[in-house]
């Protein structure tokens, strides 16, 4: 059993930057990979990033490759991800999940409650 805490969501100017966290409680963190999921108003979940248990493979959508970096730290039970050049189409509230590597929610088994991210004009 694993629980995720996002935080570090809130109200950013488009070009700036948040940084999200998502700790995990539980001593098998490092054993799952880890993804991070957006859903805007109205919109479905989507994919965005994921990493895998050792850190050592990430992928992004393509609407966020350059821009959203990925990572974990096993020590501290945390992913992590850095949004960059942020832009009004990156407004949604952000969740993480942990479960099998890949893109699609059913990969997932655990997940987050959320943090919102805004980013404004």
């Amino acid at each position: 059993q694993v629980q995720l805490v996002e935080s570090g969501g809130g109200l950013v100017q488009a070009g700036g930057s948040l940084r999200l966290s998502c700790a995990a409680s539980g001593r098998t963190f490092s054993t799952y990979h880890m993804g991070w999921f957006r859903q805007a108003p109205g919109k479905e979940r989507e994919f965005v990033a994921a990493i895998t248990w050792s850190g050592g493979s990430t992928s992004y959508v393509d609407s966020v490759k350059g821009r959203f970096t990925i990572s974990r730290d096993n020590a501290k039970n945390t992913v992590y991800l850095q949004m960059n050049s942020l832009k009004l189409e990156d407004t949604a509230v952000y969740y993480c999940a942990a479960g099998r590597y890949g893109s699609m929610r059913y990969q997932y088994d655990y997940w987050g409650q959320g943090t919102q991210v805004t980013v404004s004009s």
